[in-house]
């Protein structure tokens, strides 16, 4: 059984993931449990480890997986819900989205990669093709998949390597994680926020400071939905 703290973090983590595709940091845990010190959220995410509710992966900071939920929650002791697909890099097909109806997956277009940390050159060509499951594709619109470079965004449990699920958009909330294109030549991937005639893109890592540019040099590529690790 777990007690209510314990609870409202699963519960907090799991609605994160259906909405970004990647788990919270710790900063953002601590303030929706109203905790004073990240060691508490620490002794919760041990706890729920300890259960089995939850799994941290080795070796990758603020990485999550959501391995189960309970019945308060709307699962049962084996439903799983899962905030890391495993997958591995399929060979090269048409730049198409094609259905796997037998898997209930979707092959979405693999467009270069994108940094997680200094921008770099804007997304040009497809590399590959990489199968997701179909529930990842959220919203309207096109899709298409990038693989990360760098570790800017770690905290948010977006690792270099990783591969994310972007969904097209020129339009985003204060604090979603986006594809922003820089002066039409660099793109990256960074949580924005607005600030007046400005636009922030703020790293998940202190290690990297927030860049503010002019709203005008900022365009808005696309929004994050999911994410796949290959191991």
């Amino acid at each position: 059984m777990l007690t209510k703290k314990q609870l409202d973090l699963l519960n907090f983590i799991h609605k994160r993931v259906q909405r970004d595709g990647v788990p919270p940091s710790f900063d953002e845990m601590k303030e929706a449990l109203d905790l004073r010190s990240k060691s508490g959220i620490h002794r919760l995410i041990t706890a729920l480890e300890e259960r089995g509710f939850i799994r941290r992966l080795a070796h990758r900071a603020r990485a999550i997986e959501v391995v189960k939920l309970p019945e308060a929650l709307g699962g049962s002791t084996d439903s799983p819900a899962l905030s890391v697909i495993d997958g591995d890099r399929p060979d090269s097909r048409p730049a198409s989205a094609i259905p796997v109806e037998t898997v209930h997956a979707l092959e979405l277009p693999v467009m270069g990669r994108i940094a997680a940390g200094v921008p770099i050159e804007a997304i040009a060509e497809v590399s590959h093709h990489v199968a997701v499951p179909g529930s990842m594709i959220s919203g309207k619109g096109e899709h298409y998949a990038l693989e990360v470079k760098g570790d800017s965004m770690i905290e948010a449990g977006i690792n270099d390597g990783d591969i994310v699920i972007i969904r097209e958009t020129s339009t985003a909330d204060n604090g979603d994680i986006v594809v922003a294109l820089i002066e039409d030549q660099e793109a990256t991937l960074k949580r924005l926020y607005r600030r007046g005639a400005s636009i922030a893109l703020e790293a998940a890592n202190p290690a990297y400071e927030t860049r503010v540019l002019p709203s005008d040099q900022v365009k808005v590529q696309g929004r994050l939905v999911g994410l796949i690790r290959s191991y």
